[in-house]
């Protein structure tokens, strides 16, 4: 693995067996930042365990195994319990060039992965914190904005 940071810009090289949520997170806990976008990424993976988030409030999950093209990977990183939590959406794309998408709840690396990541800063002049939480009854962990350090507007 290997990053670099430019102002507020982050672009990693992630390598074979690495796995990308928690990749991304330990990035972020050694950077001392808790929020961000993750823009772009691509790449090749494997293990890729993906689903959608059905009427009833739990994921409905598919698991792919075999070596997949990462087509495109995007979604954002806030707080939860004190720690980054990371929120990804992929697209992947078998040997055949069958498409599948959704959730990401992991993958790991087979080739490489190359993500960019804008960084947000959590100071009074921003003015918020991207923190999720846990909702009752539901998989799900929404979003949420603190203000920080002046009045919501």
């Amino acid at each position: 693995m290997e990053r670099g940071v430019w102002d507020q810009d982050m672009i990693i090289r992630l390598d074979p067996d690495e796995e990308i949520h928690a990749s991304i997170q330990n990035i972020m806990v050694e950077i001392g930042y808790h929020s961000g976008a993750i823009t772009s990424g691509i790449g090749r993976v494997r293990n890729v365990d993906i689903g959608y988030l059905a009427d009833d409030g739990i994921y409905q999950r598919k698991f792919i195994q075999e070596s997949v093209e990462l087509l495109s990977l995007q979604g954002n990183i806030a707080e939860l319990d004190g720690e980054p939590f990371t929120h990804i959406h992929v697209v992947v794309s078998d040997d055949d060039h069958v498409v599948h998408g959704g959730h990401l709840f992991s993958a790991v690396v087979e080739v490489t992965a190359e993500i960019h990541v804008r960084l947000i800063p959590i100071n009074g002049e921003l003015g918020i914190s991207l923190t999720r939480c846990h909702l009752e009854g539901s998989d799900f962990k929404p979003l949420n904005f603190t203000h920080v350090g002046r009045e919501e507007a």
